[in-house]
């Protein structure tokens, strides 16, 4: 089984990950959506949470390998930074969604130096847009960004437009289209609402998935 597959199949098993084409769910922006997605749940089963650490820190070495801090999003992504740094023996820090309004009114906590090659580890990409604040946040602050890991994406166009847009690279470690792949190989899903799923990737706003 393909790493992919596996962390598919590890997010189903414990319903971090949960599809309901015929009861769709509502996003804060309105849109109808046949999956909910809690990546917080990976911490709750040890050898989920394991194989989402080792996973997170095997696109690090490999694909980051210059990498000399791990970033966190707040706040999805800070136990993930948290544990996969301590992993990779790197320092760690988080980006708030905004600075704080006492104190040094931080808004990168954790110790930052310019030119600093930067790895920002976060949980979830729908849109892209939470994620490449934390990217333009720390690239003001004069960090080298190497790239985005991440446990889950949708693989939306819009996602991938910005973040080329950007010029960031994002590595999932699985996505949409291989959860629908696993969840209608292991039942919880019928053969043919693998297909309902990949059309709500390719245009959310079109609603015409719903239709059975």
């Amino acid at each position: 089984m393909n790493e992919k597959l596996k962390i598919a199949k590890d997010l189903l098993k414990i319903q971090a990950v949960f599809l309901r084409p015929d009861e769709p769910f509502t996003w804060a922006s309105g849109i109808k959506s046949p999956i909910y997605c809690d990546n917080r749940l990976t911490l709750s089963d040890h050898q989920v949470r394991l194989d989402v650490e080792n996973g997170l820190a095997a696109i690090v070495k490999e694909h980051y390998p210059e990498a000399e801090v791990l970033m966190g999003t707040s706040t999805a992504g800070i136990a993930h930074a948290a544990i996969t740094a301590h992993l990779l023996a790197l320092p760690m820090g988080y980006v708030r969604s905004g600075a704080k309004d006492h104190g040094r009114k931080n808004q990168i906590e954790g110790k930052l130096l310019p030119g600093q090659k930067v790895v920002v580890i976060e949980d979830l990409i729908s849109t892209g847009g939470s994620v490449l604040e934390v990217v333009d946040v720390l690239r003001q602050a004069g960090a080298q960004v190497l790239g985005i890991a991440s446990i889950f994406t949708y693989g939306m166009k819009k996602s991938v437009d910005r973040l080329a847009e950007a010029k960031v690279q994002n590595l999932s470690l699985t996505d949409l289209d291989t959860v629908a792949q696993a969840a209608a190989e292991e039942g919880y899903i019928r053969p043919e609402d693998q297909k309902r799923l990949l059309a709500f990737r390719d245009n959310p706003s079109d609603e015409s998935w719903i239709q059975k």
